[in-house]
């Protein structure tokens, strides 16, 4: 008996069992489709889908939302869907949702299928400004970036209505291929001087994302004060940032009061813990402490692990690590557990403070309690080692790293050469320098000028 038989055979037995929920409905679905196993609709002849006519009264947008996102197979989520499009029977006169519309666009998109997706969309007149903008993000994720303006240029003459969401999306393809200037043009074309598109939250926070990315925080500002619709939680988290990575915490600041004074849109913990971050860097820790207390005391959002690290990372970097242990300590009670990210804050207070013994001490006892050391946890000790003028336990680390699935940093064997060099161990450091490429990292103009250098001063040395 044949698999497709037997499914057959089992699935057009009463179906009062299935019919109590989705749950058991999916895995029979899936059978069927795995059994029938429908491929590309455009190279092979697509199976007789009459099998899945024993389902057309379980029926619900929500079920095949469910079984859509369950498959794997595209081809098998695109024969579903068809065959649900005009199910015979009908008796519940069942239709696609929106939202069933875009589960089949996502799963043909995810699986770069652009122009079944395309077709079927067109076929059930579909293929919206809403829809076009989920294909310029997956042209986007793909680096089509040529691809995606062509899809918005369409849009805009007018094939398919309005443009605002595909005009968003471009926006962010762009923002995320570090193309802020293209993005900046397009909104001072698109926008500003044709009104294509009349502006939402979404496209001026997609624009004021990009401006911080590449520092132009000014122009940022100036689009944020200029909205001419309410702002969000994020544009204004995001602004906030940028601020912070310029040193502007004064301005950061001035936004966050903003917030606080906004019913409709408070602070929430990225908002407290990005500015206390951005003291913290500053060596403002005690502004730093006030707005952790003001966030306490406000008793709309929570202190987490990142609020946490933030104010131990900067009590370390200030060399202050036993007030920054006491802050530890804190998280802790609060019912938060530390994690690498903390530590490695405490092993670079340490090193600032002069205190090398208990930064490596400290290592050690995060190794034994078997941690899972990140490359920035080494690179502390690896640097410290080094300005300790013992390369040689740098050496072991670096080797520990690479047999853990790590690979060094540049910077690490670069600190390392610099140790050996003035030591003199020159056959020590050129054997290193052949050992990178094996230990996962690949040695630049740096790398070989450490060694030649110290080499020629040897040469002279013996002259």
């Amino acid at each position: 008996m044949t698999t497709a038989v037997a499914v057959s055979r089992h699935l057009h037995q009463p179906l009062s069992h299935l019919l109590s929920g989705s749950l058991q409905v999916i895995p029979a679905i899936k059978s069927v489709l795995q059994s029938l196993n429908p491929q590309n609709p455009r190279t092979h002849q697509s199976p007789n889908p009459s099998i899945l006519n024993q389902f057309s009264t379980c029926l619900t947008p929500n079920l095949v939302v469910q079984v859509i996102n369950d498959l794997t197979n595209p081809y098998h989520s695109l024969f579903f869907f068809t065959w649900a499009s005009s199910p015979s029977p009908n008796p519940n006169l069942y239709r696609h949702s929106h939202f069933c519309y875009i589960a089949i666009t996502d799963k043909l998109l995810s699986h770069k299928l652009f122009s079944l997706a395309a077709d079927l969309l067109k076929t059930h007149n579909k293929f919206s400004d809403f829809m076009v903008g989920k294909f310029i993000k997956a042209h986007g994720d793909l680096g089509h970036l040529k691809w995606a303006v062509k899809l918005f240029h369409q849009v805009r003459r007018g094939e398919v209505g309005d443009c605002l969401f595909s005009y968003n999306a471009l926006l962010g393809v762009l923002v995320k291929a570090n193309r802020v200037s293209d993005a900046w043009a397009y909104f001072g074309r698109i926008v500003i001087k044709e009104s294509v598109v009349k502006p939402d939250v979404s496209t001026y926070t997609t624009m004021i994302r990009g401006l911080c990315k590449v520092g132009m925080i000014e122009d940022a500002e100036k689009l944020f004060d200029e909205m001419s619709c309410g702002k969000n939680l994020m544009t204004y988290n995001i602004i906030i940032d940028g601020f912070c990575k310029k040193g502007l915490v004064e301005s950061a600041q001035r936004i966050l009061d903003q917030m606080v004074g906004d019913e409709a849109c408070p602070p929430d913990t990225v908002s407290y813990t990005t500015l206390i971050d951005g003291y913290c860097k500053k060596g403002e820790f005690g502004n730093a402490m006030r707005c952790f207390d003001e966030m306490v005391s406000g008793g709309n959002c929570e202190p987490n692990v990142l609020t946490y690290n933030a104010l131990i990372n900067g009590l370390c970097l200030n060399g202050d690590v036993d007030e920054a242990r006491r802050m530890m300590s804190r998280m802790r009670l609060s019912g938060l557990r530390d994690n690498i990210a903390t530590h490695t804050s405490l092993l670079k207070g340490y090193c600032i403070a002069g205190r090398s013994d208990e930064a490596i001490k400290h290592f050690k006892e995060m190794l034994n309690l078997g941690m899972n050391l990140d490359g920035k946890s080494y690179a502390v000790i690896v640097n410290e080692y080094c300005k300790l003028g013992r390369p040689d336990e740098a050496v072991v680390l670096l080797r520990e790293m690479s047999g853990s699935g790590i690979n060094p940093s540049l910077a690490s064997f670069n600190a390392v050469f610099r140790s050996l060099i003035k030591l003199q161990e020159f056959d020590k450091a050129i054997l290193l320098l052949k050992q990178m490429r094996q230990w996962g990292c690949c040695p630049n103009f740096i790398s070989y000028s450490e060694v030649i250098i110290g080499l020629v001063g040897r040469q002279d040395a013996r002259c």
